[in-house]
């Protein structure tokens, strides 16, 4: 039996160990790319004010006087904070108890896929939908199961209800806003899904059947049109739902690396066992903290994104084009036969998006208006229209 390798010894590399199923894998990572107009990966195109970046300096600074000694694990006072927001922002009262973070909600999301999933477990998801949940999925050795969503990206709940009875899943992910489509969930939908997921996860160390633990991806809540609920509205109904979120969007603070997840605390207590000790920094802890005291200034560009997202959905499709229909900050737009071609062609006029999703699609991220305009003009190059 061969051992796999990151490098073959006839170049003159080491022959390594690699865990089976990754070989020849590569690192996730949209491409980065020096143009003029970024809209490829979701980010917020607002800095922050040299106010909030003053006070974003001040709170590290204060932090770096005590980073010899470690940070505290449980970060109480920013839990207190990420919930004291949630309630503003959805009308959901929680207890900092029932909040978790991490460096990102990727890594929370491993941290659910750590407590729940593993070996002889899986996790389920409805394509397309956020490429990273299969990585997840196998850097925690839980099977990667995907069901469907129908053409207008929208789940079959009769399917859903289906698919958890065949695979009896330890976790269900759904993104909503759905990446890379923009699509939300209605509570409705989200709430057939947990009442299906009760009692249909994997057999506990008693025999006895579990709950399927569902966890709503809210990384672009934020963005959601007016009406469209929060899924932290149904946290009061069911102790296997959990529901994450980010500062990397709304908050323009992508490179702050902060995600968190709102659940019960028996749930979040569970994340706790799992987490690597000392996981958030005490400069981490202090930044989200600070930019938590401007959330108003940092935020007042939501509105303004929302409104030039669904004015660039009209143009799109007054343009002929399919588009659908977004909740998010970025838009799903096509059909293309040769897509590849769309995205080069607006390439070359300085323009990155991003080339995702289905077949014939590609996703453009919302920038300012400026950014927009560009993309605007670039595109009725490519296409002649």
């Amino acid at each position: 039996m061969s051992t796999p390798s990151t490098t073959d010894t006839a170049t003159g590399g080491a022959r390594l160990p690699l865990r089976r199923g990754l070989e020849g894998l590569t690192p996730y990572g949209a491409p980065q790319l020096d143009v003029p107009v970024l809209l490829n990966v979701n980010e917020n195109p607002y800095p922050p004010s040299e106010a909030v970046v003053a006070e974003i300096a001040d709170a590290v600074a204060k932090a770096a006087h005590g980073l010899n000694r470690y940070p505290d694990r449980d970060f109480p006072e920013l839990r207190a904070e990420l919930a004291e927001y949630l309630q503003v922002e959805s009308g959901v009262a929680l207890g900092a108890e029932q909040i978790w973070a991490a460096n990102g909600s990727n890594e929370v999301m491993l941290h659910v896929l750590q407590a729940f999933g593993g070996p002889d477990r899986s996790v389920l998801s409805f394509a397309p939908t956020y490429s990273m949940y299969p990585e997840y999925a196998r850097d925690t050795l839980t099977e990667w199961v995907a069901g469907r969503r129908e053409e207008d990206f929208t789940l079959d709940v009769d399917h859903v209800r289906a698919q958890i009875a065949e695979h009896r899943p330890a976790v269900i992910l759904l993104a909503s806003p759905n990446n890379p489509t923009g699509t939300a969930l209605p509570l409705d939908t989200i709430e057939a899904v947990c009442d299906a997921a009760a009692g249909a996860g994997p057999s506990g160390s008693d025999g006895a059947p579990t709950d399927a633990v569902v966890v709503v991806d809210e990384a672009y809540g934020e963005f959601r049109r007016e009406g469209v609920a929060s899924a932290l509205t149904l946290l009061d109904r069911y102790p296997h739902l959990a529901v994450s979120r980010t500062m990397s969007k709304a908050f323009g603070m992508a490179g702050l690396r902060l995600g968190y997840l709102a659940a019960t605390t028996q749930l979040v207590d569970h994340l706790r066992v799992v987490r690597l000790p000392y996981h958030l920094s005490a400069v981490t802890q202090a930044a989200a903290l600070a930019a938590l005291r401007h959330r108003a200034e940092l935020m007042s560009q939501v509105a303004s994104l929302r409104a030039e997202r669904d004015a660039l959905v009209t143009w799109l499709r007054g343009r002929g084009l399919t588009v659908a229909d977004s909740d998010a900050n970025f838009v799903l737009f096509g059909l293309f036969d040769d897509r590849h071609e769309v995205w080069n062609g607006l390439l070359e006029r300085g323009v990155l998006i991003r080339e995702v999703g289905p077949e014939g699609w590609l996703r453009v991220s919302v920038g300012t208006p400026q950014e927009t305009a560009a993309f605007r003009a670039a595109l009725e190059e490519v296409l002649g229209r």
